[in-house]
């Protein structure tokens, strides 16, 4: 019998999540030694072996890879497929492609205005600047939207809220609804097909079909060459996916990634112990639209040019198919999958690809890249459906002896349940 004078056993410490997952710390050490490595081999401060626009291909991939976590947040661990996501991280690209695009007009226009015999006025600047904007659509006036370009706070501060706030109305009209499996994918895919289409019209803001473009151009850094820019954006690429990798392992690490990954696997069990489902899966939801905004708009200054085709369906379809060949449920397997499809695409679609002829039939890489790639999620899905990153599950547990279930200590099922949890 315990004494009353003994002091209470104090709970387990939590450890920290470098020792959780181990992963996190390997991923970064990765991370670290392909920026010190691009870094070294780069035209702006290193030995010129990688050039300028090698340098934003992998910088534009990392945003992928971002946004890939993202991607698997969401349905690897939540079990929502959404084929909207690439959406937000348009959304992203537009909002601060917005500022870049009027900054870097009035750069021009106020040079130009300088000629004159009396300085211009305000309005005569403004004028200039959405007559030079929208003059592609035959307009010569800013929409409403445009009421913040002029400020680069603000259009940061939309890259985040305006994918976020989208996600949270949507989501809420879908979760409370208890709209779930392939209906709600139906609707996330027709939020997207309904968005591109509305950008596509000429008075929808942001120049219809033409887009913005010349966004590689930075606004104050026209003395700058581009490869130290687009070094630059790789670093800022870098550090935000690391940032996201962390910041989505902390998240499924402890109770609320249990929770929800058991909404993914028995929603309705979930609810029935008392779990404010809607509110989980609505956090999920709006928190990776954010992170996919934020790659957006780190990725399109690099890409250049952004215009609705990004924003089509096909676009998320192409997502959820990274993540389900590098191994959705796993955050590694999404980065894997996002950086080797987008990597494998570039050198396909590039005309880098040799032809391969049999016999009458002459394969060109550049058509049937795409064919390759829906073939390839066929088998991954059949066949393997942890995906790439199920290989290095694989090699651990081959490392690590299995002992889940095993009695470690004196009692029956000692330790069970925190040996499963490692």
């Amino acid at each position: 019998m315990t004494s009353l004078t003994e002091s209470p056993v104090a709970p387990p410490r939590r450890r920290p999540l470098a020792m959780r997952h181990p992963s996190v710390l390997v991923f970064l050490a990765l991370l670290a030694l392909l920026t010190i490595m691009v870094t070294v081999m780069s035209e702006a401060v290193g030995t010129g072996a990688l050039s300028t626009s090698l340098t934003k291909t992998l910088g534009k991939t990392l945003c992928l890879c971002l946004v890939a976590l993202a991607m698997d947040m969401v349905w690897g661990y939540c079990g929502i497929l959404s084929l909207g996501h690439m959406a937000f991280f348009g959304l992203g690209g537009y909002a601060i492609g917005m500022w870049l695009m009027y900054e870097r007009t009035r750069l021009i226009v106020v040079d130009s205005l300088a000629q004159q015999p009396l300085p211009p006025t305000p309005e005569e600047v403004r004028d200039g600047i959405a007559t030079q904007i929208f003059g592609v659509v035959g307009a010569s006036e800013f929409p409403p939207i445009w009421a913040f370009a002029h400020s680069l706070p603000l259009q940061l501060l939309a890259v985040v809220l305006v994918p976020g706030l989208l996600a949270l109305v949507f989501g809420w009209l879908a979760f409370r609804s208890r709209v779930t499996g392939v209906y709600l994918s139906i609707l996330t895919q027709a939020m997207t097909l309904a968005l591109a289409l509305y950008l596509f019209q000429n008075d929808s803001g942001l120049r219809g079909n033409n887009g913005l473009s010349g966004l590689q151009n930075v606004p104050g850094l026209s003395d700058v060459p581009q490869s130290t820019v687009s070094l630059w954006f790789f670093w800022a690429s870098a550090a935000a996916l690391g940032l996201g990798y962390v910041l989505c392992a902390w998240i499924v690490s402890g109770k609320f990634g249990s929770v929800i990954r058991a909404i993914r696997d028995d929603e309705a069990r979930v609810r029935f112990l008392g779990y404010p489902v809607e509110g989980y899966k609505l956090f999920v939801f709006t928190l990776t639209a954010a992170i996919a905004g934020i790659a957006g708009a780190l990725y399109y200054p690099q890409a250049g040019i952004i215009n609705p085709a990004e924003i089509a369906p096909i676009a998320s379809i192409y997502l959820a198919v990274w993540v389900a060949i590098g191994g959705r449920g796993r955050l590694y397997g999404a980065v894997i999958g996002a950086a080797v499809v987008s990597l494998l695409s570039t050198w396909f679609t590039g005309g880098q690809a040799p032809d391969v002829v049999l016999g009458p039939l002459r394969i060109q890489w550049v058509d049937w890249w795409t064919v390759g790639l829906g073939l390839s999620f066929v088998l991954v899905t059949l066949f393997a459906p942890r995906g790439i990153g199920g290989l290095i599950d694989l090699i651990h547990e081959r490392a690590a002896p299995d002992r889940h279930g095993a009695d470690l200590g004196p009692d029956q099922g000692a330790l069970r349940e925190q040996e499963a949890e490692r």
